[in-house]
């Protein structure tokens, strides 16, 4: 079969070409294929200076209302999971950072993420993490009960392109001395059971051998001492 002229080869390249650049780039909220998160935690703002970490992204994940209470940023970007067992999962999204330029996906670096809680009379940081591209969650693992939480996570994106503010969301923890009295009370109450009841078996006993009376056996007794003596008639004569 006979292909195209020469002379309609260059408009099809062309035509070729805008199809191409007219495609639209993939969603930026869907999580990415990689298997792993990069991160680098820093103390007190020092993330730089952090050890470089990996941790599979929890995809899939969904908090249920039974064991897990979600608390959302204003944007809508970043959500906090936090758990029963006192931990929170971070998960966020690139689509509620407002209206994304073009390759805004291209140009992200990654993503910065600051923590701060609420003590007293002022505010104390805690760790800071530097997030790779890839990563739409992290795993909050030691958090306090009792105190106020305030994370900010910011995207970082290459210059000259200005990065997007942050978002925050604050939330509170379930203290864990609560969860801890919830169980000792459980099994106190079951061992003050056993005991209630072994209590009550023992006084049961107690009030049936120990306590009953002995009249019936002290009858008995004098019964067989009077019939020992023996009672002569009256007009019996006597030996000399």
């Amino acid at each position: 079969m006979p292909g195209p002229p020469s002379s309609l080869l260059p408009p099809l390249l062309a035509l070729l070409c805008l199809g191409a650049a007219d495609r639209p780039n993939p969603d930026p909220d869907r999580d990415p294929d990689e298997p792993w998160c990069p991160y680098k935690v820093g103390g007190d703002g020092a993330a730089a200076e952090g050890r470089l970490c990996f941790r599979p992204p929890a995809r899939g994940f969904q908090c249920s209302a039974r064991g897990c209470r979600s608390h959302r940023s204003s944007g809508g970007a970043l959500v906090a999971n936090v758990l029963r067992n006192g931990s929170v999962l971070l998960q966020w999204g690139l689509r509620h950072w407002g209206p994304p330029p073009p390759r805004f996906s291209a140009a992200l670096r990654g993503f910065a993420l600051n923590c701060s809680w609420d003590g007293t009379y002022t505010r104390f940081p805690c760790d800071s993490v530097e997030l790779g591209a890839a990563c739409r969650d992290y795993l909050l693992g030691e958090a306090h009960g009792s105190v106020r939480y305030r994370l900010c996570l910011q995207p970082r994106v290459a210059p000259p392109r200005p990065a997007p503010p942050a978002q925050c969301v604050e939330f509170r923890v379930e203290p864990a001395a609560m969860r801890d009295i919830v169980v000792a009370m459980t099994a106190v109450g079951g061992s003050i059971c056993v005991m209630l009841v072994f209590i009550c078996l023992l006084v049961a006993y107690i009030t049936e051998n120990l306590m009953s009376p002995r009249g019936a056996g002290g009858g008995g007794g004098g019964g067989g001492g009077g019939g020992g003596h023996h009672h002569h008639p009256a007009g019996a004569p006597r030996r000399a």
